[in-house]
This record gives C-alpha cells, structure tokens and sequence, in this order.
C-alpha cells in the first residue's frame, strides 16, 4: 500500500510518501519521496517559533510539497490508499493546517485517514537509516523497550511493551529539556534554534579541557552516576561556573529543568556583576555552555539508566530533536557499557531527529494495521497537549 503522510506539528512542513510491502512477519518500507521545508531563518528573529506566522507558512507551503512529493514519487493521488496526519500534540494553529488539508484530499479522492501521535512518530523515527528501504520484524524480541523523547516541547520516559501500548513513566515537570537549550542559548546572546550553538561551544570547551569530566575513559570506567545520593562532582574548570542537576537523584523518573534554566540566569547575573563584558568573552560562554550541557545529559542519562534497570529493558530509542546531540549519544552508550547493560541503543539519523513525515507514515501504518482509521473526519482534531 502507498502511505502519504503530513506532519505540521511547529516549525517544519513535511510530506512523504511510503509504499510498505509484507514480507512473512516482517514490514517492507520504500521511501517513494519525502520533502521537509524548515521555517528556521523565519522564526529566528524571533528566538522561537511564532505560530500564527507558522500557521501562515504552512497553508503556503503544503500545496507546493505536496505537488512536488507526488512527481518526485512518480504516483497519482488515486493511487494513494492511506493519508497518516499528525493530529497532535503541537502547536494548534499548525496542527490544524495539516488536518484540514488531510480532510480535503480525503473527502475529494475517497482516501481513508490517520490522526497520529506525534511522540510516537518520534519513537518509530530509529527504524529509516541511509537508505530509501527498510524494515521492521514483529518477531524481533525487541520488548520491552524504553524510550526517551527528548525535543523542545518535550522531556518523556515511554515504556514500550508492545508496538501501541506505550506506558509514560517519567516526565518534566516544567520546561522540556529542548526549550531549556533554546532559553539559555538566548540568554547566552546565541542565535536561535539554541541547542546546536550551546553544543558547538560546548565541545570547544572540552577539546580545550585536559580533564573531560563525563567524556574521559577514566571518569566513565569509574561510574561515577552509581554512586547514590553523591551529587556528579562539578567541572573544575572554574569554580565559578557550576550548575546544579535537578531531580536527578529523586526515587521517581520526573524531570525538571526550569531550575536549571534559573542558575543558569543568576550565575550570568552574578559574573556580570564582576566584569559587565563577561559574555563577549567566548571562554566564558563555552564555559557555562559545557556545565550547562553536562547538567542535562547528565540528568537525562541517569534516569534513563535507572529506568533500564528497573524495567529490564532490551531496547533503548533516544529520539526527538535533543537526541540529535552528540554528547547525549556519547554519554549514553558509555553509560549502558560501563554498567554492563546488554540493552541495544538506537538514535535516529541526524535527518530524523528533527520533526519529519516519514515516522509519521510509520506510525499511521501500525494503527492503520489496528483498525484505527478514523471513518468520522469530523472527529480528527488538532490537540495541543495530546499524550501517549
């Protein structure tokens, strides 16, 4: 069957078109074409995304991909037999841009349609890697999984024991770690989206360290996250840049960084009060940068090495925007190795990680496979604080 999927959750418009195939217990995947046009350099002046103008962007632009999508596709809207739209959670203004489009080509052409969750596309997004075909066997032990999504909006713990039974066992109780990246790299005076620049600075902090805290072999062999109750010792870069790990030795799997977020304010206001010009010193923002990146992955990690142990879990999906740092991957695996963890490890492919149509057509197709196709339009609507 062809699958044409519509994603307009923020900031990105996409559109693809997969055809998937059964093979015995296995699901065939082609990429047919997939096209994601980014409202980044728009919202930037801003330092966020701003929705009525990425509502606007969206009506623009949802024509003109989808045009493109079907020639690049070489296919007919007749021949598509399921429309998959991101129906939530998201911003509504934009989330309503792709349902109502949906809704139209599905009264016009008779085309049966899919609200889908778009945390759950981000759980499906590990499957597509560098090539236009993939697959995913439902005879693969795989379960129970555990996922950590990890975006702007978004700070979640997911136990998976089966493809649609999803169970949240941890969230942020505030800020989403992506957001605390964005509002600290603004604070920084750093251009926005912020969690690629707070990285970049990050890691010329830590080529420039002879010590490398969390990213040593050393510190890493000492497993230095099982000591309970012991605060992860600070950077002793400076004594001045420390920040603290919020919530990361409490006995739930809640998060919470608006704290962080907080430090991190005092702390600039506190070094301004000695020197009013710290900031334009890059060695002091890629100082504060670093502490700040290793007080998330730091958090993040724990956690999520405490939920693999308490669940037993045998697969681990890192997906979401964050999940696109390449420190949090780095952490990640040495931390499963350290402590002798046989759960596999999965990230998306850096084109994946950021909001996309493809792992919207997934996850449209394994509840299309559940029967739950939506026979009343009218009941698919955009909801903003949809959850797994």
């Amino acid at each position: 069957m062809k699958i044409l999927a519509i994603e307009t959750s923020c900031d990105d418009t996409g559109i693809c078109i997969l055809e998937v195939k059964k093979s015995g217990k296995s699901d065939i995947f082609k990429i047919l074409a997939n096209n994601t046009n980014s409202q980044v350099k728009i919202h930037r002046e801003y330092g966020g995304v701003f929705p009525a103008l990425a509502k606007r962007e969206h009506q623009k632009n949802l024509p003109i991909l989808f045009e493109k999508t079907l020639k690049v596709a070489k296919t007919k809207i007749e021949k598509i037999e399921l429309i998959a739209v991101t129906s939530g959670p998201g911003l509504e203004p934009a989330l309503w841009t792709g349902i109502v489009f949906a809704k139209e080509l599905s009264e016009k052409y008779n085309i049966p349609v899919i609200p889908v969750n778009h945390m759950e596309g981000h759980i499906f997004s590990i499957f597509p890697k560098n090539s236009k075909t993939f697959k995913i066997n439902s005879s693969e032990k795989i379960f129970p999984m555990l996922s950590l999504l990890v975006s702007g909006g978004h700070t979640e713990l997911i136990l998976v024991k089966d493809w649609q039974k999803y169970k949240k066992i941890g969230q942020t109780r505030d800020d989403a770690s992506g957001e605390a990246f964005d509002k600290v790299a603004r604070m920084l005076g750093l251009p926005y989206p912020g969690g690629p620049e707070i990285s970049k600075l990050a890691n010329i902090e830590r080529e420039n360290s002879a010590l490398g805290r969390l990213g040593s072999a050393t510190a890493r062999a000492r497993g230095i996250f099982q000591q309970k109750n012991i605060r992860a010792p600070q950077s002793t870069i400076s004594s001045e840049i420390t920040l603290p790990r919020p919530m990361m030795y409490s006995k739930d799997f809640d998060f919470s960084f608006s704290g962080l977020k907080t430090a991190v304010l005092y702390l600039i206001r506190d070094l301004k009060e000695k020197n009013p010009n710290i900031l334009e010193e890059n060695n002091t923002k890629q100082k504060i940068a670093r502490e700040f990146e290793d007080a998330i992955v730091e958090t993040l990690v724990y956690k999520t090495i405490k939920a693999i142990k308490e669940y037993k879990i045998k697969t681990l999906i890192v997906g979401g925007g964050v999940s696109a740092n390449t420190y949090l991957q780095e952490v990640m695996k040495k931390e499963i190795k350290s402590n002798m963890l046989k759960t596999k490890v999965h990230f998306p492919t850096k084109s994946l990680t950021g909001d996309n149509a493809i792992m919207i057509a997934i996850a449209g197709y394994f509840q299309y496979k559940n029967k739950k196709v939506k026979k009343n339009l009218d009941s698919i609507k955009a909801k903003g604080n949809l959850s797994l």
